[in-house]
């Protein structure tokens, strides 16, 4: 099972293996899209964990686990192109197609169910989830393991396998989109998937997976994710902030994300994960992540008490 092959790569005292995936789905402009749950009717509060380029919500179940352990509903949608959610178009597929569904499943979710959310935000889940807060205004929380701008052209050199200067990366990219925008290429090719862990075997896994990391996506997606225009930090309204980031981030560095985090008009927390990589499972980090979860949790539902 897919959820085994990453939870093995935990502590043992953290993978949780009583707290099954749920499948179920939602149909949206023509798709079905799959959406993993831990359903819990007495949880205060519910988490959205939102996968990255590399990642989906089986990849990612492992950690939404310990988010269900501190007594949250967890819910894990995968976007288009990845996972099991189906995608009749996958050339047609753009970022603004996630950024999209993520609000219309916030919208949707606090429509059937009035109990605060919280996203949580892997990778590039990270700016989505904080763009969806800022235009759905109905989220409680925001926890991110990363916030990468791309118009920042450091952040563009870090996150791509091309290591030309950030300027030239983003010529290439829209270059690609606008003459070959329904081509699908690995999505390894573009972004370096040998730095998801610290373990290589689990950056293997991550890069292999074809759920995952070892997906196409068109590079009309590439282009559409470089340029779409993203709530200014000096602009945002939303939810507090956290960014959880690895400390030990050999993909993208923290301060290209603390950066962004100083910048945002709202309350912001910074924790770093220590020695965990992009995808974090090492200690003492992921007890530390367990613990940001715990503390969210705690104040969001004493702040939803006392309306």
């Amino acid at each position: 099972m897919d959820i085994d092959r990453y939870a093995a790569f935990l502590p043992a005292e953290h993978r949780h293996g009583d707290v099954p995936l749920e499948p179920t789905w939602m149909p949206w402009r023509g798709r079905r899209i799959h959406i993993g749950r831990a359903r819990d009717a007495s949880a205060p509060v519910r988490m959205i964990v939102v996968h990255g380029g590399g990642g989906y919500s089986g990849a990612l179940w492992p950690l939404a686990r310990l988010a269900a352990a501190e007594g949250l509903e967890v819910l894990s949608p995968d976007m288009p192109l990845y996972g099991d959610t189906e995608e009749p178009a996958p050339g047609a597929v753009r970022y603004d197609d996630w950024i999209d569904l993520l609000c219309d499943i916030v919208t949707t979710e606090r429509r059937h169910d009035d109990r605060p959310l919280v996203l949580f935000g892997a990778s590039m889940g990270g700016m989505m989830a904080y763009e969806a807060a800022a235009r759905t205004r109905d989220v409680a929380a925001v926890l991110a393991t990363c916030l990468l701008d791309l118009s920042d052209p450091a952040a563009l050199t870090a996150a791509s396998r091309l290591k030309l200067n950030g300027r030239l990366s983003a010529a290439a990219l829209r270059l690609a989109g606008t003459t070959m925008g329904s081509v699908r290429v690995p999505i390894r090719w573009i972004a370096d998937m040998s730095a998801m862990s610290g373990d290589p075997a689990l950056s293997r896994l991550c890069a292999a997976d074809p759920k995952g990391g070892g997906v196409k996506v068109p590079l009309g997606f590439l282009s559409s994710w470089l340029d779409y225009p993203h709530t200014a930090p000096e602009q945002y309204r939303g939810a507090p902030v956290t960014l959880v980031h690895p400390a030990a981030d050999a993909w993208t560095p923290p301060e290209r994300s603390i950066g962004f985090l100083q910048r945002i008009s709202a309350p912001t927390r910074t924790v770093l994960l220590d020695n965990c990589g992009h995808y974090p499972i090492e200690e003492p980090g992921l007890t530390q992540l367990g613990e940001v979860v715990r503390e969210t949790v705690t104040a969001v539902a004493e702040q939803t008490d006392r309306r």
